[in-house]
Parts: C-alpha cells; sequence; structure tokens
C-alpha cells in the first residue's frame, strides 16, 4: 500500500470516527446515515413486518404467547397450525384489532404498528383479506375496482369520480392478474365463490399494499381455483409481501414447491412451535403429533 493511500485511509477513519451514533427510533435501530420520515416504511435494515414477544389474553386463556415472528420484504410465507393456534389473533394483533397484553409489533423499522388503529394500519400499507369475501355484489367488477381505487371517498363521491387514463389502466392490468378480465361487466352478485374472493383479492392490489394478509383464501374453491390462486400468489410475491393462513396442505405445496427452502412457520398454543422449509416442517415430530397427524 503507498503512503498516499495509507494517508487516505486514515483520514476516512477520522472522519467515521467523527459520526454520531445511531440512535434509537420507536425501539427499533435506526438506520445509519439515513434520515427516515416518520410514518414512511423503511425496510433497509430489517424485516417488513416484525413481531416480538406478542401476548393475548382472553378470560385468562392466551391466545398469543409471546410470539415473535419476522417477514422479509417480499417473502411470501404461509403460516399453518390447528385450530385456536393463534393465527386469527396474530392477524387481529398486526391489523389493530386487537391490543396485545405484551409485546411489539413493528411494519419495517419505524412504523409501530401497536400506536395505529384499523384504518391507520391500512393506510401504511397492509391490507387483510378474511375468509369470507366481501364484495359490492350490486355492482359490477369493474365497479368494485374502481370503488376500491377511490380509497376513502364516500361512496357517492366515488361513483361520480371520473378515472383518468393512468387509473384505468390500472384497472385493467389487476382485473388481468386476477383472472377476471372477461368478467369486467358481470355484477359480483354472480361471480362464482372463487372469482369472489380473486375480486376482494383484486380490491386489496387498488390499494398498492406492501404487505398482504390472507386467511384461508382457497376455502371452498374448486380445484381449479385453488391452482390460479397460487398462479396469482406465486406472481404477487417479491412486489408485495404475503403472509397466508391456510390449512389446505396442497396449496402450501403450490406455494414453496418453486423454492424448497422457502419458509413454513407452525403455530401451535399461541407460539410458534417449527420454523423452515416445508419438508423440515412436515418431518417434525412435534407438528406431526399436534397437526399433521390428525
Amino acid at each position: 500500500m503507498t503512503p498516499e493511500l495509507m494517508e487516505a485511509g486514515t483520514r476516512a477513519r477520522e472522519r467515521l470516527a467523527q459520526l454520531p451514533v445511531p440512535g434509537q427510533s420507536g425501539g427499533r435501530a435506526a438506520s445509519y446515515g439515513r434520515v427516515v420520515q416518520p410514518g414512511v416504511l423503511d425496510t433497509t435494515h430489517g424485516p417488513i413486518l416484525y413481531l416480538d414477544d406478542i401476548t393475548v389474553s382472553f378470560d385468562g386463556f392466551k391466545a398469543l404467547n409471546a410470539l415473535s415472528l419476522a417477514i422479509e420484504a417480499g417473502e411470501l410465507r404461509c403460516i399453518i397450525g390447528p385450530n385456536g393456534a393463534g393465527k386469527t389473533t396474530m392477524m387481529d394483533v398486526i391489523t389493530g384489532k386487537t391490543r396485545p397484553d405484551a409485546g411489539q409489533a413493528y411494519f419495517g423499522s419505524t412504523i409501530d404498528l401497536l400506536r395505529l388503529d384499523e384504518p391507520g394500519v391500512a393506510k401504511v400499507g397492509i391490507g387483510r383479506k378474511f375468509q369470507k369475501p366481501s364484495v359490492f355484489e350490486q355492482l359490477t367488477v369493474f365497479e368494485n375496482l374502481e370503488l376500491a381505487l377511490a380509497g376513502d371517498r364516500r361512496a357517492l363521491a366515488a361513483a361520480l369520480h371520473r378515472l383518468n387514463g393512468t387509473q384505468r389502466d390500472r384497472i385493467a392490468e389487476v382485473l388481468v392478474l386476477i383472472h377476471l378480465k372477461d368478467e369486467a361487466q358481470r355484477l359480483a352478485g354472480l361471480l362464482s365463490h372463487g372469482q369472489k374472493q380473486w375480486l376482494e383479492i383484486g380490491m386489496l392490489l387498488m390499494q398498492d399494499p406492501r404487505l398482504l394478509l390472507l386467511d384461508e383464501p382457497v376455502a371452498g374453491m374448486t380445484d381449479e381455483e385453488t391452482e390460479r390462486t397460487a398462479e396469482l400468489f406465486l406472481s404477487l410475491e417479491g412486489d408485495h409481501s404475503l403472509v397466508v393462513v391456510e390449512h389446505d396442505m396442497s396449496f402450501i405445496h403450490a406455494l414453496t414447491q418453486d423454492n424448497p427452502k422457502k419458509k413454513v412457520t407452525v403455530l401451535h398454543e399461541g407460539h410458534v412451535l417449527a420454523e423452515g422449509p416445508l419438508a423440515e416442517v412436515q418431518a417434525n415430530e412435534q407438528v406431526v403429533e399436534v397437526y399433521l397427524g390428525r
């Protein structure tokens, strides 16, 4: 190394030593050399969703028992477990519907989910789909997506809203994505159960969420609809993070076969019983005993 390079290296180390030590933001470490705006999602140095020691009790029963979980940005994570394992309560905590007795829940490094109500959680970029589809059956498929795009405007104002070209292109893009391009002008009430599920997912996508929580999305679907739903979720992976709660193991297999190392999380009695690749989880004796062996 030349004397000039040695001198330059010394000066660089001196400048680094003068930099302030990164502070704390909401209990989580802040990023080095970056200014993060409050309320803006930041996943630069951490997962998109972070739950730490979340505990929820109902009349003495612990629905969640020191649950810790981390979901990476762009990840598709499958959550399985027996009834009563805490899967729905977990999503209730994430979306602001239930307040935990203890623990932390962060969206990115800076957004404390426990400080937000349900509308606030949706606003920062988390969308939730319940098991039973909820669509406006007297409106067409296109109108449902248009209403979702309208955000928090009143229904009347939204109905009178004129779409611009970019908005129409976005609706057209989502119609193709959810396999309903040919059903755009059909009343939502006339769709099959699976198609209604797709439409509700499409309505969530119109809000461009960064994280999607999907509760038993293929329950009641035909085999063909289930297969196409797997294709849809895999196409969303990367651009969105997805947490899929499901009992259908064939569907879980379809979502993980593209990547044998993709993580599956097993909940039991309110905490993580096992986590890892599907093959590893299926071979876990405890998992077989409490869930898969039933």
